[in-house]
């Protein structure tokens, strides 16, 4: 088994605790969803925000979707001059017998633009999203 590097982006229009959650979900629904990751497989995962990014940590979407055992860590991205601004970034470390070459990376919003190469996904539909993304907040509220 290996360990690989799941990677995503997102965007968020305002600094608002609201709009870092809900991208934040949705990105990381998003890449569970295409990859059949399971919290048991995940290592860890690193969230990074640009630098205009303050008002919630976004680990606390992966909380939210239940990765409680998860060792997860936030930290800034370097600000360079000219780079894409209100961004939400995932790194999440994988144990998986999956080639490197199958793993699904998502670039959503304004994101697409960091990867391009890599934003071309399946069509998503995301009322049925965030239909899933409620009741895995809700099945761990209620495992408590």
């Amino acid at each position: 088994m290996w360990c690989r590097g799941v990677r995503g982006a997102t965007t968020v229009k305002d600094n608002d605790r609201d709009q870092i959650l809900a991208a934040t979900r949705q990105l990381l629904a998003l890449m569970i969803r295409l990859n059949d990751i399971h919290p048991e497989d995940v290592a860890s995962a690193i969230f990074s925000a640009t630098r205009d990014i303050d008002a919630e940590f976004p680990a606390l979407a992966a909380r939210q979707l239940g990765w409680r055992d998860v060792p997860l860590l936030c930290t800034y991205e370097i600000n360079v001059s000219g780079s894409l601004q209100r961004c939400i970034r995932i790194l999440v470390h994988w144990n998986t017998e999956r080639p490197q070459g199958e793993i699904q990376h998502v670039y959503v919003n304004e994101a697409v633009r960091l990867r391009p190469d890599l934003s071309e996904l399946p069509p998503v539909d995301l009322e049925e999203l965030e239909t899933w993304i409620a009741e895995q907040i809700e099945s761990f509220k209620t495992a408590d």
